[in-house]
């Protein structure tokens, strides 16, 4: 569709493509968040949010946004503009151009460049967002006694895609790590997530190129009464040693339950049991995702926050096999 009066050229996408990208786009208008970066989630624009729940990510060749609380906020480059200002599809087209001074139509100049001098353009969106190559190794006595104490053998680490490594390289950069630090890489179909279990939040899981919307353990919820879903690759291996319905998301955020993932779920099992931590946060992002996808919940009990315990993994590590079962039974998700 283009817009028409007394113009230079017709105000259209493919015009305005001659002279700008959709990332120059999404870019501009997602100021004042500078950190957001294509296939990560991030925050989103349209409320004050304390989670991650928006994504502005790359399919074919095309930029592409999702608002996970409210996925009607989807779409191209153009439909952000327009759901951005409550403007519709021409008046996001007029915009574009007045405000990158694109110069296509009579009242605009033409001084783009000036804007996208600026910064730097991603990579191809053709290609992967980011590349991890890994070097693995034997697994060390050190590694296997850490797994050891979360119930898991060696076995157990093969048959869950979970690697000793020696070395990774990020975009063909060696990144650094170091010799004293325990470090894993979990493996899913071509992507990496490096486990640094000793590191702090921030660092525990760089680098990681994995999509926030890879479920773990589909194949275990098939014509279930209750899938179990868990927030992490090691809570769900420890739930699985008592309860074989089970499977994980990426972590808390609201961004891992893609509409995919959510009729898959609803699809293959009578009632859907989201489990994140029993901490403030983990309890609060349960309500919020219960509610939206009408889950119930169920988390470690509170009483071992006191303990440091806040999840099924370091439950099962403090306590045994035994006390997760012994509460699952106790919540009737283990008849």
């Amino acid at each position: 569709m283009a817009v028409k009066g007394k113009v230079i050229g017709e105000l259209t996408e493919q015009e305005i493509f001659k002279r700008i990208s959709q990332y120059d786009i999404f870019r501009f208008y997602m100021l004042p968040n500078s950190e957001w970066k294509v296939n990560h989630p991030t925050y989103s624009p349209f409320r004050n949010e304390d989670n991650p729940s928006f994504l502005i990510g790359n399919k074919n060749s095309f930029l592409y946004f999702i608002d996970f609380t409210d996925t009607s906020y989807r779409g191209n480059c153009f439909q952000f503009v327009e759901k951005l200002f409550n403007i519709n599809y021409n008046q996001a087209l007029i915009k574009i151009d007045k405000d990158f001074a694109l110069g296509i139509s009579p009242e605009t100049v033409e001084d783009y460049k000036k804007i996208t001098s600026q910064y730097k353009q991603p990579i191809n969106i053709n290609k992967e967002y980011s590349v991890i190559q890994v070097k693995t190794r034997k697994f060390t006595k050190e590694e296997l006694q850490y797994w050891n104490e979360y119930y898991q053998d060696i076995q157990d680490l093969k048959d869950n895609n979970i690697f000793s490594i020696s070395e990774v390289y990020l975009n063909r950069k060696k990144f650094p790590l170091s010799d004293l630090e325990l470090r894993f890489g979990y493996f899913y179909d071509g992507q990496w997530k490096i486990y640094r279990p000793f590191q702090d939040k921030k660092n525990k899981w760089l680098p990681n190129n994995v999509p926030i919307t890879i479920m773990e353990g589909k194949e275990n919820i098939k014509d279930c009464d209750i899938a179990f879903i868990n927030k992490s690759k090691k809570d769900y291996m420890v739930i699985k040693k008592v309860f074989p319905c089970t499977c994980a998301v990426q972590n808390e955020g609201i961004a891992c339950f893609s509409e995919d993932n959510i009729q898959y779920l609803k699809d293959n099992s009578n009632k859907q049991i989201l489990s994140f931590d029993s901490d403030v946060t983990g309890v609060q992002n349960s309500l919020k995702i219960t509610k939206l996808f009408d889950f119930d919940y169920c988390n470690v009990p509170r009483k071992y926050l006191i303990e440091g315990i806040k999840d099924w993994a370091d439950l099962g590590k403090a306590h045994g096999l035994k006390a997760v079962e012994d509460y699952l039974k106790h919540k009737q998700i283990i008849k």
